[in-house]
């Protein structure tokens, strides 16, 4: 009989950082725009870690000497890491003034979307070009787009993660049922959706991005396959909440919609992103992974660092039919608006409602977990923030209180948690920086995308996108009770956009817009060419052969899967 190795979760948190040795810093004192002093520069690209003053100048860190510095504005970073500027590709607030306000003060420069996505991309980056805090980027949307073609919902204008639950009630209003969760395309409609999503790749998003554990019932394998390869026809990424997540029982293990998704990119040589792989079975897909990586594959993931999630109370996955699953029941929902435990009386009352309203729902296994993902390597540090509202619902804005926000305290605390739980847990904190910062920087950058190649790392020449923390005393705030789901971070006293101080003495500062885009160039013409089954099949064949008599049927099933 063959022997198998035991595979040991050691073998997935051990891999260590990439090295390279920095190169030679300049000895000449320069006048800065900002000189930063005395801090512990780290950098997790290099594993550069030593006491240096930092110079930026135009946007860029100039200079990282020992000697003097003189600057028009001075920090003094004694006592201080300074950091590349945190990225978070899982960003559903990242429209939202209040959303990256918060996230600010969790030392985040780079939030993005790369799970729910946007629609109409062109005009998501015209709105806020020049008008913008933090740099600002997502991909095209799989879910929205479903929502404009089956369920005829009006999406002319620019729609991000702020707008879903808005969207998803909507989705219900013409015959009662969310087609864009549960209806199977045609291949007319399909075709319509593909299109749609590739003139959004032309107007230079990052990939298309997927929802796909919220519709899986709507979505074909086929689908999902042909939503893929639009953006692999770009050479782009493909990002998903996988379908079956949180499953735990054969033959629907959530492991299998990974790895469904993993088969596909594979096939297409693509660049790919699982979102919040922080459930049962993640182990499984961290090993296939590494073992890609390896291969040259560029795949990575993320996790946040809480035992609770959050969704719209309407999911699929939560529904009566399907909540036993997750091996949870409804005492594991909590009401972020009452902070206390839900029941099936109160989840029915709610959902017959409002479908799109948030909840908190907590998983008791990952508080085993958690402590293992922190030191994960290419396990990315990704918020999932949600919507700001308040306890009305209503939607939050720039001026309103951190106090106000009513839902997960990941919209708040999230990266500023990870330093916190490395501290306490001595796990290296260069492996937590890059975490936050490098691995998604590199992913990105790989995939092609020029202004990630200069952020994520600290080092002469690269964009001054900057975090200034005190590792003793970083920490979150954002609980789960009422009034402290919104708190900051405190320990994170400055951050830098472009080489401007967005936070100065831990206040968010109001007095500039320094954001950059961060978007592939634009495109005059499309890619994608429709499907159609006749040339489906001889594609199968060889392309010259004549489809068989016997198997024009199979092709019924192009777009409309049974």
């Amino acid at each position: 009989m063959r022997a198998f190795k035991t595979i040991a979760f050691a073998s997935l948190l051990a891999s260590p950082i990439a090295v390279a040795t920095p190169g030679a810093m300049a000895a000449v004192a320069m006048d800065c725009d900002v000189a930063i002093l005395g801090g512990r520069v780290m950098d997790p690209e290099t594993k550069f870690d030593a006491v240096r003053n930092v110079c930026v100048r135009d946007g860029k860190i100039a200079q990282m000497t020992e000697n003097e510095i003189t600057g028009v504005e001075t920090i003094d970073a004694k006592g201080h890491v300074v950091t590349p500027g945190f990225i978070d590709t899982h960003h559903h607030g990242a429209g939202n003034p209040w959303g990256v306000k918060a996230s600010l003060r969790d030392g985040v420069t780079t939030p993005l979307d790369l799970e729910m996505g946007v629609i109409n991309v062109d005009g998501y980056y015209a709105e806020r070009d020049g008008k913008w805090p933090v740099n600002y980027g997502a991909g095209v949307s799989h879910e929205f787009h479903r929502m404009r073609v089956l369920d005829k919902i009006d999406i002319s204008e620019p729609a991000h993660g702020d707008d879903f639950g808005r969207l998803r009630n909507e989705s219900y209003k013409e015959n009662d049922t969310p087609d864009w969760a549960v209806t199977r395309a045609s291949l007319e409609q399909l075709n319509e959706m593909l299109a749609n999503m590739d003139e959004d790749l032309k107007a230079g998003a990052l990939g298309i991005v997927s929802t796909t554990g919220y519709m899986d019932k709507g979505v074909t394998t086929l689908e999902l396959f042909n939503v893929q390869r639009v953006a692999a026809n770009y050479g782009r990424l493909y990002a998903s909440h996988v379908r079956l997540l949180g499953n735990t029982s054969p033959p629907t293990e959530g492991t299998l919609g990974a790895f469904e998704q993993i088969a596909n990119g594979v096939a297409l040589n693509q660049p790919l992103l699982l979102s919040h792989n922080n459930n049962a079975g993640w182990w499984e897909v961290e090993e296939h992974l590494q073992l890609l990586r390896k291969q040259g594959y560029n795949v990575w993931s993320e996790y946040y660092p809480y035992t609770c999630g959050s969704s719209t109370i309407g999911s699929e996955f939560i529904k009566p039919e399907n909540i036993g699953a997750l091996n949870l029941d409804y005492t594991n929902l909590i009401d972020p608006r009452s902070s206390e435990k839900m029941n099936r009386e109160i989840y029915d009352k709610i959902v017959a409602e409002d479908p799109a309203y948030i909840i908190i729902l907590c998983l008791p296994a990952r508080e085993e977990w958690l402590p293992m993902w922190l030191s994960v390597p290419h396990m990315t540090v990704a918020g999932d923030q949600m919507p700001p509202v308040d306890e009305t619902g209503n939607r939050l804005g720039w001026n309103d209180p951190f106090e106000a926000y009513n839902g997960h305290p990941r919209s708040a605390g999230t990266h500023a948690k990870t330093l916190r739980l490395a501290r306490e847990l001595d796990v290296p904190l260069m492996q937590v920086l890059a975490q936050n910062s490098y691995w998604s920087a590199k992913h990105l950058g790989d995939a092609g995308i020029e202004a990630m190649k200069v952020r994520g790392r600290l080092q002469e020449g690269m964009a001054a996108d900057i975090t200034i923390f005190n590792p003793e005393t970083v920490t979150d705030n954002a609980g789960y009770k009422l009034g402290t789901n919104g708190l900051p971070s405190t320990g994170i006293p400055y951050v830098l956009v472009n080489g401007v101080a967005m936070v100065k003495d831990s206040e968010v500062q109001d007095s500039a817009r320094p954001g950059q885009p961060i978007r592939y160039p634009v495109e005059n013409t499309g890619r994608f060419k429709p499907l159609e089954k006749e040339g489906y099949l001889k594609n199968l064949l060889g392309g010259a052969i004549p489809v068989p008599h016997g198997m024009h049927g199979a092709g019924d099933h192009v777009g409309e899967q049974r």
